[in-house]
């Protein structure tokens, strides 16, 4: 079985969220933002869009929504999605990392297993502020009205916190999801 790619846009916690996967027997492997998608495509049976400093920096990530691929966005993950289905990203009110609480509104498919509300570690330097037409909104949080979203018919996901750092509640419990939903099993 081809593995999940894992998109390096530049951030810091990429690698954390391929030590993940590796930690959960499932395999993944990091593939540059410059990958052409033809090869991300005949490579891979998934996609992480994963973190990194800016939109500008995030490469081919935007074309890699238009594989016909699962895709999941961590942090800027999430912000290329918006862009790519017509929603928007702004700056957020609080900027750098911190703690929030998520509260789940619909769990869909990525959120499956989670209580109704999520400690969880994010960045909100940035964040989608007008959510895609195709979109659902998942989550949200006092600081950000947009925390998760899904597209309402394509297996495509976005979160704004990490998952995969310690400080976030049974982050695993997102790429067990997502790996169903590469599977076909979710």
């Amino acid at each position: 079985m081809p593995p999940v790619f894992v998109v390096n846009n530049h951030g810091q916690f990429n690698h954390l969220i391929l030590r993940m996967f590796r930690d959960l027997g499932i395999e993944a492997r990091m593939v540059p933002n410059t990958t052409p998608p033809d090869e991300v495509a005949a490579g891979c049976r998934g996609i992480v869009l994963g973190g990194g400093p800016s939109l500008d920096r995030a490469g081919r990530c935007a074309e890699y929504c238009g594989l016909d691929l699962p895709v999941l966005g961590v942090c800027l993950g999430l912000h290329v999605i918006a862009r790519a289905f017509g929603g928007e990203v702004e700056p957020g009110r609080l900027g750098g990392y911190g703690a929030v609480e998520v509260e789940v509104l619909d769990p869909g498919r990525i959120l499956a297993g989670y209580p109704s509300r999520i400690p969880a570690w994010a960045s909100h330097q940035d964040e989608v502020s007008v959510v895609p037409e195709e979109f659902t909104l998942l989550a949200r949080s006092s600081v950000c009205p947009a925390e998760a979203i899904a597209h309402r018919n394509r297996p495509i996901f976005g979160v704004q916190w990490h998952p995969e750092v310690s400080h976030s509640l049974d982050g695993r419990r997102v790429y067990e999801n997502f790996d169903a939903v590469c599977r076909g099993e979710a």
